[in-house]
Formats: structure tokens, sequence, C-alpha cells
């Protein structure tokens, strides 16, 4: 299928300009720590290159970079928003960025359940007010059927686990998105059984390297990205970053995740990145890099927790993760 883009339209093009100026408005009063990844990944210093789409609303301003930099080279802001995994939205790639275009993320409630203190329904405008969110700058490597570099802004996820007091029966977290089939079209065909789920083990979700987010490219998250609310886990596969999250459970045993349910021999609980071990139907050895000289691009060699090994290898220590894949 042949899709058509524009590199001259601009999100405040796009959006009604009223609302657009109010939400880039809010960005800036809420203080965001900005967080750069895609599906899985390295982490870099913010550069000129990444400001350059929407510079000028000011949020890469005195924002410090985060931690286990590497410099790689931006997939473009036209690719990220328009090739794009949401099923919700539809199965084919370009299909997200125009049937989610009316999506509303405003007001946005978090339900939160299970093994914790402080359960509830909030609201996420109070997280994104709070004194605990701290600015930084990454950039995140990607992988899934492709791979990407893409500036993301969020916060560290155990920040915000935090404030409900997981107690101690509380081994893994779940997520689950959205449910409304009358704003999410796909959700009315059983491609997978709704609402989306995923899951972390507990040490996982705390990791700093675990990032939830709410923008991109110095703006707020487009609806086809995942709005308002996403998860964002550098050394897995990209279908662990559950989009539009609208509930947090802690549990004592380990979820079973939306993909594991459809298709258990293909997809496990951990999908850490890894080379070794292909998936039934493809080889993992190998990714391609999404805008490099189009689909026949050379493919390069996939890097083990996609690259983070240093910092997230103890996770599965004595593991056989050819198993516990």
């Amino acid at each position: 299928m042949l899709i058509k883009k524009s590199d001259d339209i601009l999100p405040s093009e796009i959006t009604d300009k009223n609302a657009y100026l109010n939400r880039r408005q809010f960005l800036k009063e809420a203080g965001l720590y900005a967080a750069v990844a895609s599906a899985g990944g390295l982490l870099l210093p913010v550069s000129s290159e990444a400001a350059v789409t929407h510079n000028e609303n000011g949020i890469y301003k005195d924002i410090a970079t985060g931690p286990y930099t590497v410099d790689e080279k931006l997939t473009s802001y036209k690719d990220v928003t328009s090739y794009n995994n949401f099923y919700e939205f539809g199965t084919q790639k370009g299909a997200p960025r125009f049937r989610a275009a009316e999506f509303k993320t405003r007001p946005w409630k978090i339900t939160v359940e299970g093994e914790c203190e402080k359960p509830g329904m909030y609201d996420l405008e109070d997280f994104l007010k709070t004194d605990w969110m701290e600015e930084r700058i990454y950039r995140f490597r990607c992988v899934e059927a492709w791979s990407m570099v893409v500036p993301w802004i969020g916060f560290e996820l155990n920040k915000m686990l935090k404030q409900f007091q997981p107690n101690s029966k509380a081994k893994y977290v779940e997520f689950e998105t959205l449910y409304d089939p009358k704003q999410m079209p796909g959700q009315e065909r059983a491609i997978l059984d709704w609402p989306y789920t995923e899951g972390l083990r507990i040490d996982e979700a705390m990791h700093p390297l675990t990032i939830m987010v709410v923008g991109l490219y110095g703006d707020i998250l487009p609806n086809q990205n995942g709005a308002p609310l996403r998860l964002m886990v550098p050394w897995k596969y990209g279908f662990k970053s559950i989009k539009s999250i609208a509930k947090i459970r802690f549990t004592e045993k380990a979820p079973v995740s939306s993909w594991m349910k459809s298709a258990p021999s293909e997809y496990g609980f951990y999908s850490n990145v890894n080379p070794n071990v292909a998936h039934p139907r493809w080889s993992q050895a190998r990714e391609r890099r999404l805008g490099e000289d189009g689909f026949f691009s050379r493919k390069r060699k996939t890097l083990m927790f996609n690259g983070y090994g240093e910092q997230v290898a103890s996770l599965y220590s004595g593991m056989d993760l050819s198993k516990h894949f």
C-alpha cells in the first residue's frame, strides 16, 4: 500500500490552533521530564537535530541530559508519526495517523488497583504537575519489525509507581489500554482480546530505563503514538510499550499479556531484544532502520538487550533466555 506523506505538515496545522497552543503551554508549565526513545534502545544527549522540528516552544531549553548516552541519527518526525503499530486504530501502519485524529485524551483518568496502599482513580494532570518529576533528555533506539531512534518526553516509571506505595506482594505490574470501541474502531474487531494488556516484573518496572512517555520531538504525544500516556521499555521489543494507558494493576502473579493470549508460542512474557532467539516465523538477528533508503535498505545486526546489556542483564541472571523469552 502506498502511503502519501508530507514533510510540510506540522501539528499546529492539523490540530485546532487554540487547542494546540494551549496544550503546548501546558507542557511548558508542567515541568515535564524529557525522555527520548522508541521501542527499545540507546540514549544520548539532545542535539540541534533533535530540537529542529518544534524548538520554538522552548521545551528543550535548560533540560539536563540523561544517562547512558550514545550518538545515533534520529528517525524523522514524519516517519515516527506516520508509521505506527496501534491496532486499536487499524492494523495497517498508516491507519492510526488518520483514525486516531479525533481521539480524546483530555481529561484522562488512570485507575490503580491491586497490591498497593493507595489504589484509586487518578487524574493525569495531577501527575504532570508534581514535584517528583525531574527533567531529562534521552534518545532511545527501538526494535520492533523495524528500528527507530526517537526523542520522547516523559518520566521514569518508578517515580510514578512509588506514589501508589506497592506492598510486599507486588511482584508484577500490569498495564491496560483504554477500552472504548466508539473512539477506537479497531476494538470492534476480534484481532486481539481487548483491552490490550501488558506486564512487567516489578524490578523491570522500577528500573530507571523504563519510561512513561507523554510527548515526542518537543511536542505533546500524538494520538497515533499512544497519547496521552504510553510505556517505553528500551531493551524490549516494541509491543511491550503499551499505549494509551488507562489502568495500572499491581499483582502477585505474572499477568498474561494480549500477545501471549493470542500466540503463546510466539510471544513470551519477557520479550527482551535477543538476536539469538528467532521468532517462529522469522529471524531476529538483524533489523531494518526506518527511513534509511526505503524498505530494501541493508539490515543491521540486532544488539542483545538492544544495547543495554550493561544496565539490565543482571535482571535476568541465571535465567535461560531462550526458555524465558
